[in-house]
């Protein structure tokens, strides 16, 4: 079982995905401004991590003090997001950041999550939160001591925890400042398109695409997700389809041949 564990992370991990243990989140949110902050300094999609470096290092897009600051915001951008357009997953992040403005927290949120491991690891925390229940940064820390005892101090607990509300809320799923009130968030069909494309990658097929983890960060019921897959198909961003129960959804757009080769293994 190990072994197929290993061999499956190795097969996702050729999109993007990453099963680090840790994540930048032990040490900032998941950075959104400085994210739009940098597609804007570097407009073309078909930007390299040259260009990235580029603009963050030499530039200063994102107008921090040092150059020890700016190698650092560089290190922990690459890490929530790769910033190399050879990576499947950051590439439909981009394609879908310049079509759904509306969708952008999610969007980003989403590929942090598929590369973070401390954030992932807190999604059934936020999940079971009722609307409009109040959590606050300890009940947090709480949950992640019991996820893993005694890894983290208790300093470093409570910071990763104001962090990770942060993000959780920059995607739509919390309000307040120090006691956040869970809300439900709102998709897009740019972010519905691309939860189901990381479904996809993850080997899900047919309606098994609406119901990943992917697809329960949305906070949408497989009919409002269908509505928006419809959308997305409709403005040619993916190729949906669907015959009575049959469903069929095909992401023409985002994959090269030698991807889809990939996707062809993983299945």
């Amino acid at each position: 079982m190990l072994m197929t564990t290993n061999l499956r992370q190795e097969g996702l991990a050729q999109f993007g995905f990453s099963f680090e243990r840790g994540g930048v989140h032990l040490a900032r949110s998941m950075m959104l401004d400085e994210l739009g902050s940098l597609f804007q300094a570097a407009p073309d999609p078909a930007s390299s991590f040259a260009d990235y470096q580029r603009a963050i290092i030499e530039e200063n897009c994102l107008s921090k003090r040092s150059l020890a600051s700016r190698q650092l915001t560089l290190r922990h951008l690459k890490s929530l997001y790769c910033l190399d357009p050879q990576a499947t997953i950051f590439r439909a992040l981009r394609y879908f950041w310049q079509r759904d403005t509306d969708g952008r927290g999610l969007l980003a949120f989403l590929v942090a999550y598929s590369r973070d491991s401390i954030l992932r690891s807190t999604a059934p925390f936020v999940q079971k939160l009722r609307p409009n229940e109040s959590v606050t940064c300890p009940i947090l820390e709480a949950f992640l001591d019991e996820q893993q005892e005694g890894r983290f101090s208790k300093e470093t607990r409570l910071a990763a925890s104001q962090r990770i509300l942060a993000s959780w809320s920059r995607a739509g799923h919390f309000v307040g400042r120090v006691r956040k009130t869970r809300t439900i968030a709102k998709p897009t069909a740019g972010a519905c398109s691309l939860a189901l494309f990381l479904s996809y990658l993850s080997g899900a097929r047919g309606r098994l695409l609406f119901d990943t983890e992917y697809m329960r960060i949305l906070d949408c019921n497989t009919d409002q997700a269908i509505e928006l897959a419809e959308s997305a198909s409709r403005r040619g961003w993916i190729v949906f389809k669907r015959i009575g129960n049959v469903i069929e959804v095909q992401f023409p757009n985002l994959l090269s041949q030698q991807e889809q080769e990939w996707v062809r293994e993983q299945s």
